[in-house]
């Protein structure tokens, strides 16, 4: 079997091209009052500014119309499919945490809901009270200690941090979609998974106040630390309680 890694390449090159460009455009960048999370700031919001664009010319209304013309029952269904294939991802990530318990019901829900659920279009384990808690290299790397480094925007990604960017690649090989072979699946299920993921933003976003920038950043940086923590307040020098949202991985457009 010849194993595709496309996926995982495009998201590790982008990564990489994103600390290349860091390293290049650090010392030209002056950012007054720079915030202590986000030392990068003139840079991240340089590529925050092109995801927006982005965002507004093709994401956003491919998001909409996703909405407009898919049934609710259709769109769960989808975001159901994509969903179980993360636990295998999230097993695997408790168990290098030492969450042995979380990896057990992960690993069930993937059974239930890829047998009983259809491939994972139905979520049954949820309606048999069987759930766990997301799990993914970022927060392994955290719970072993390794900080989360400053604050960074990733092109087409979004936000990220340090530690978060460095566990991309082994998230990546841990999801099924890399492992596609035939070229056009994998990428018309990967489009499909961003498109539902970004209908998914449509109404959440609407809660964003001020600098959008500023208001993503911080909502961002909170829940990767809630995540880490599993919800205990720690000694995290950078924490802050300015905000409290809960926001997926995403920068989202007017």
């Amino acid at each position: 079997m010849v194993v595709k890694q496309t996926g995982f390449l495009s998201r590790a090159l982008v990564a990489l091209a994103a600390v290349a460009m860091l390293a290049g455009c650090a010392g030209q960048v002056a950012v007054e009052d720079r915030h202590p999370d986000d030392p990068w700031e003139g840079f991240n919001r340089r590529v925050f500014s092109f995801n927006e664009a982005i965002d507004r010319a093709v994401l956003k209304p491919v998001a909409r119309g996703y909405r407009t013309i898919t049934p609710d029952p259709v769109q769960t269904g989808v975001g159901n499919f994509f969903s179980n294939l993360g636990e295998i991802r999230t097993a695997l990530n408790s168990l290098l945490q030492g969450k042995p318990a979380n990896a057990g019901l992960s690993t069930s829900r993937f059974l239930i809901n890829s047998t009983v659920g259809i491939a994972g279009l139905w979520d049954f384990a949820t309606h048999m009270g069987i759930t766990a808690e997301e799990e993914d290299f970022g927060q392994t790397l955290g719970v072993w200690g390794v900080g989360e480094g400053p604050y960074l925007m990733l092109p087409l990604l979004g936000p990220s941090t340090v530690r978060d960017t460095s566990g991309l690649p082994l998230d990546a090989y841990t999801y099924p979609l890399t492992y596609v072979e035939d070229d056009k699946v994998r990428y018309g299920l990967t489009a499909l998974r961003i498109v539902d993921v970004r209908a998914g933003f449509l109404d959440q976003e609407e809660l964003i106040r001020g600098d959008r920038y500023v208001f993503i950043r911080d909502a961002y940086l909170q829940r990767r630390r809630f995540e880490v923590s599993d919800g205990e307040v720690g000694d995290d020098p950078f924490a802050s309680d300015e905000f409290d949202f809960d926001f997926d991985d995403a920068d989202f457009a007017d």
